[in-house]
C-alpha cells in the first residue's frame, strides 16, 4: 500500500500538470501598446521625411512573457518594431524588407509567420513545401494539437502586418528572426529596414537601426 507522503506527492504532482495545463489555455496574447517610435533609445529618424523606425528586443523576461511561446528556447528572436510617420502623406510598407546584421556580421532575414511556426510547433517543411494543415496541426494519428493551435494564432497577432502607415499615425509588430546557431546575435547588432515607400512611390533610404537587450530598452528610456 502507498504511503501517505508519496500519495500526496502525486496529488501535488498531478495539481500542478493539470494548472500548467490550464494555464497555458487560458492566456490569450496581447500586443504590447506602442509608444511614438521617437520615444525608444533604438531607433532610426529620418526628418526630411518626418519618419521614425524603432525596435525594442523581446528576447528575456518580463518582456518574453507576454508570449506563451518561449522563442528564445527555440532559437528566434522576437524584435517590436514601431513607425510613426509625423508626415502629412501616407508611406507604404507592405513591400518592407528586414535584416538583422549581428556585430560579427551574420546577415539574418525577418521570417514569415509559417516559417517561424514550423520552428516553434516542431513541424518538418519550409515555406517552399507548406504544410496544408496550418492551424491547427493535425498531429499523427488525426489528434489536434491545442497549442499548436495557440501558437499560430499567437504569431498571426504579433507578425508586423501593416500595408501602410498613414499620416499621424503609428503601426507596431512583430518582426521574428532565426538566431539558432548564431553567438551573441544582439550585441552591436543593427537592424535595416528597406522598401518603405512614400505616397508618390518613392523609395526612402534605409533605416539602420541599433539593437540592445531587452531590459536595457524601453520608450524614454536613456
Amino acid at each position: 500500500m502507498p504511503s501517505r507522503h508519496r500519495v500526496l506527492f502525486w496529488i501535488a504532482t498531478l495539481t500542478i500538470v493539470f494548472s500548467s495545463v490550464a494555464l497555458w489555455a487560458s492566456k490569450d496574447f496581447v500586443p504590447p501598446r506602442p509608444s511614438d517610435a521617437t520615444a525608444y533609445p533604438c531607433k532610426d529618424a529620418h526628418p526630411n521625411e518626418h519618419v521614425t523606425a524603432a525596435v525594442d528586443v523581446y528576447n528575456t523576461s518580463p518582456k518574453a512573457d507576454i508570449f506563451i511561446t518561449h522563442f528564445s528556447d527555440e532559437g528566434i528572436l522576437p524584435v517590436f518594431l514601431v513607425i510613426t510617420n509625423d508626415g502629412d502623406q501616407p508611406i507604404s510598407v507592405n513591400n518592407m524588407r528586414a535584416e538583422l546584421v549581428t556585430g560579427r556580421r551574420n546577415k539574418l532575414e525577418g521570417l514569415d509567420v509559417d516559417d517561424v511556426f514550423r520552428r516553434v510547433a516542431h513541424i518538418k517543411g519550409n515555406s517552399t513545401n507548406p504544410n496544408p494543415h496550418v492551424g491547427p496541426i493535425p498531429l499523427p494519428g488525426g489528434v489536434k494539437n491545442k497549442k499548436a493551435q495557440q501558437q499560430y494564432e499567437e504569431l498571426t497577432r504579433a507578425k508586423f502586418t501593416a500595408a501602410a502607415v498613414e499620416p499621424h499615425s503609428t503601426q507596431s509588430g512583430f518582426l521574428f528572426f532565426d538566431v539558432q546557431g548564431v553567438g551573441q546575435p544582439v550585441d552591436g547588432a543593427h537592424i535595416y529596414l528597406t522598401g518603405v515607400r512614400d505616397s508618390n512611390g518613392n523609395e526612402l533610404m534605409y533605416f539602420e537601426i541599433p539593437l540592445v537587450p531587452s531590459n536595457a530598452a524601453a520608450p524614454g528610456g536613456q
